[in-house]
C-alpha cells in the first residue's frame, strides 16, 4: 500500500497543479511496470475517488489540522488516506500504518502528525462528516462558483444535479447493429453470467464494470463502450443511406462509429487533434466500418473542406464538460468560471461556420456534454437570432428539459439542439 500511496500522491499533486487526470494517471502507470494489476486498480480508484470527494476531504482535513501544513506531499497523502478510510473497504489500521510509513519516507518529521490526524478522524468520523455536510464545500464537493451557477439555473433540481456529479459512473455499452441486435448481445452476456439490463435509448448497462477484454466480442467489434446519453446523438440525426455527413469534432470516435452503424453514409470524421484521431481510426477499424478521417479545425474549413455541402452535420463542440464530471472528477477543480463564457464564444463560432457547409433542407445537431445554459440553449438562441432560415426542431426524449439531459444514475449530462436549414427567404 505504501507504493500505491506514493504513486497516487504524485498523480494528485500533478492534477491539482493543473494537469489532466487521465494523462497523468496513464503516464504514472506506464512509468512503473512493476505494479500489479491490483495495485494499478487501487491507484486509479483512490486518485479518482479523492478528486470526486475533494471538497469534503479538504474540509475534514482542515478541521483536524492544528496549524497550516507546508509540505504539500503530506497534505496530499492525508487526503488520499482520508478517502481510503471513508470510502474503501481497506482495513483502517492498514491505511493508517502505511500512510505513516509513507510520510516518514517523504518527510521523517511528519510521521507522528499523520498518525495523529488519521486516528483522530477515526475517533471523530461521524461528527466530522456531519459538520462537513453543513457547508457547501463539504456537502457537494464542487467549487463554490459551480454550486452557485447550478443553483441559479436549476433551482430545486440543483441538489440532484450536484449529487449526480459525484456518483460512480455506470459502464454502458452500445451494440454494433451491423453485426447483431442488442437483444442478441444481451443473450451473450447472460450466457457468460454477466449481469446487464437494457436502458434508453437501447443501451446495455452492466451491473458492475468489467474490463472490455473480458466481455464477449470486443475484438470482433460487437460493441463499444459509450454512455447512454451520448447514444442519442446519432439517433437524433435521422440518418439515411447515401447521405453525406460530417462529424465535426469526432475524437475519440464514439458518435462517429454509431452513425456508421446506423446507416450506409458518406461520413467525414474531422478533428483538430491528430493524436486523438488515432483513437477514431482504431475504433472504426475494430468495428469493421469505414470513414474519411480528416485532421482540421471545424471553425476553419478552408484547410480541409472540399466544397461539397452536407445533408447532416454533428457539431459535438468543445465545452466545459460539466455534464461528465462523474467520469472526469478533475474537471471540477481544473475549470474556472471564466472558461464557460470562453467556450460559449468558441461554440457559436463553430456553429456559424458549419451552418455555411449545410445544404438547404439539411440538419445540424448541436451537442455538448455540459449542464451550463451559457454553452447550450443560450448559444442556440444567439445563433437563431441571426438566421431566419433556421428552424429548431422538437426533440422527444424522456427527462429532457429544453434540450438538456441532466446526469443521473443511468447517464451523464448532455445538451442537444437539432436545427434544420430552410430555403433562404
Amino acid at each position: 500500500m505504501d507504493r500505491i500511496q506514493r504513486v497516487a500522491i504524485s498523480v494528485l499533486g500533478q492534477v491539482l497543479g493543473g494537469r489532466n487526470l487521465n494523462q497523468v494517471l496513464s503516464e504514472a502507470l506506464a512509468g512503473d511496470r512493476g505494479l500489479t494489476p491490483q495495485q494499478r486498480g487501487a491507484i486509479q480508484d483512490i486518485s479518482y475517488g479523492t478528486l470526486r470527494h475533494l471538497g469534503q476531504l479538504e474540509y475534514i482535513l482542515q478541521a483536524l489540522l492544528q496549524k497550516s501544513l507546508k509540505d504539500q506531499r503530506i497534505r496530499q497523502l492525508l487526503l488520499l488516506a482520508l478517502y481510503q478510510l471513508q470510502y474503501t473497504r481497506a482495513a483502517p489500521h492498514a491505511v493508517v500504518d502505511h500512510a505513516v510509513k509513507t510520510a516518514r519516507n517523504l518527510n521523517a518529521a511528519t510521521g507522528g502528525l499523520v498518525n495523529a490526524i488519521l486516528r483522530n478522524f477515526l475517533r471523530q468520523q461521524q461528527s466530522l462528516l456531519e459538520r462537513a455536510a453543513q457547508t457547501d464545500d463539504g456537502r457537494y464537493s464542487f467549487p463554490r462558483w459551480w454550486i452557485a451557477k447550478v443553483r441559479a439555473q436549476y433551482g430545486d433540481m440543483a441538489e440532484t444535479v450536484l449529487a449526480a456529479g459525484n456518483q460512480h459512473p455506470p459502464m454502458t455499452l452500445r451494440v454494433n447493429r451491423k453485426k447483431m441486435t442488442t437483444e442478441q448481445y444481451l443473450q451473450l452476456l447472460q450466457a457468460e453470467a454477466i449481469q446487464a439490463r437494457l436502458i434508453e435509448p437501447g443501451a446495455v448497462q452492466l451491473e458492475s464494470a468489467i474490463a472490455v477484454e473480458k466481455l464477449p466480442g470486443f475484438s470482433e467489434g460487437l460493441f463499444s463502450v459509450q454512455d447512454a446519453g451520448a447514444q442519442y446523438a446519432a439517433l437524433l440525426l435521422d440518418l439515411e443511406d447515401g447521405m453525406r455527413v460530417l462529424d465535426a469534432c469526432a475524437a475519440p470516435g464514439g458518435k462517429t462509429t454509431h452513425m456508421l452503424e446506423l446507416a450506409d453514409i458518406d461520413l467525414q470524421a474531422l478533428d483538430k487533434d491528430d493524436l486523438r484521431l488515432l483513437r477514431v481510426r482504431e475504433n472504426v477499424k475494430r468495428l469493421g466500418l469505414h470513414a474519411n478521417i480528416l485532421q482540421g479545425d471545424a471553425a476553419v474549413p478552408e484547410g480541409w473542406w472540399d466544397g461539397k455541402r452536407y445533408q447532416r452535420i454533428l457539431a459535438d463542440v468543445p465545452c466545459s464538460a460539466s455534464g461528465v464530471v462523474k467520469r472526469h472528477p478533475d474537471i471540477k477543480w481544473l475549470r474556472r468560471e471564466q472558461d464557460v463564457s470562453g467556450f460559449a464564444l468558441q461554440q457559436l463560432q463553430i456553429l456559424e461556420t458549419l451552418w455555411q457547409l449545410l445544404e438547404e433542407g439539411g440538419k445540424i445537431l448541436y451537442a455538448t456534454c455540459s449542464v451550463f445554459r451559457e454553452e447550450n440553449q443560450d448559444v442556440v438562441q444567439a445563433f437563431m437570432r441571426g438566421h431566419d432560415n433556421a428552424l429548431q426542431l422538437p426533440l422527444h426524449i424522456s427527462d429532457m428539459i429544453d434540450g438538456q439531459i441532466l446526469p443521473n444514475d443511468q447517464h451523464d449530462g448532455f445538451f442537444y439542439a437539432l436545427i434544420q436549414k430552410l430555403p433562404a427567404k
